[in-house]
């Protein structure tokens, strides 16, 4: 059984360049643009007439989620790959995402100030990932505690995908798990 992305948050997270841009990587080729609105790709391996992907350009449409999870379809189908793989590429950015993992890297902390980066091993789109993120105060402290005592913590923060890289971003909760 294949999993389908019916979340709107995510879905309204998807953005039409990255989209484009996953598609061109895939063989798709735009045939046809509405400037900031639509645009038509077809694949040279099918029919012009037999399967379209037409990719909404302006995420503030009211029926942009929809179009996206038809999009999901699509490319569930053709790829013969679950939507939640695909969708792993293609997400940019989520707010207020909820990480658990482990701390698996910890840089050497800012002098003036008690702040540093920290490497995560967590779960984004059923995936696991390196995440990196920047913690301070007591936050940062709690970092080393987990690493240390190689204990799971739980983050929430907006995730942002950067050049394959995932940075997590505005953090508004950091706890360590204890046993």
């Amino acid at each position: 059984m294949k999993a389908i992305i019916s979340d709107i948050e995510v879905l309204k997270n998807l953005q039409p360049k990255r989209i484009a841009a996953y598609l061109h990587q895939k063989g798709w080729h735009k045939k046809a643009s509405v400037p900031n609105q639509v645009s038509t790709w077809v694949r040279d391996t099918f029919a012009s007439d037999k399967l379209k992907i037409y990719l909404p350009l302006d995420p503030e449409f009211e029926d942009y989620p929809r179009r996206m999870s038809e999009i999901m379809e699509i490319l569930e189908k053709v790829e013969n790959r679950s939507q939640l793989e695909i969708i792993g590429e293609l997400i940019t950015n989520a707010n207020n995402v909820t990480i658990q993992g482990m701390v698996i890297q910890i840089q050497t902390p800012n002098t003036e100030t008690l702040n540093g980066e920290i490497t995560i091993y967590g779960v984004v789109v059923d995936k696991l990932q390196k995440i990196k993120t920047q913690l301070s105060d007591n936050n940062y402290i709690l970092a080393i505690k987990a690493y240390q005592e190689r204990l799971p913590i739980i983050c929430v923060g907006d995730l942002i995908k950067d050049n394959d890289i995932f940075l997590l971003k505005n953090i508004c909760k950091f706890t360590v798990c204890e046993f």
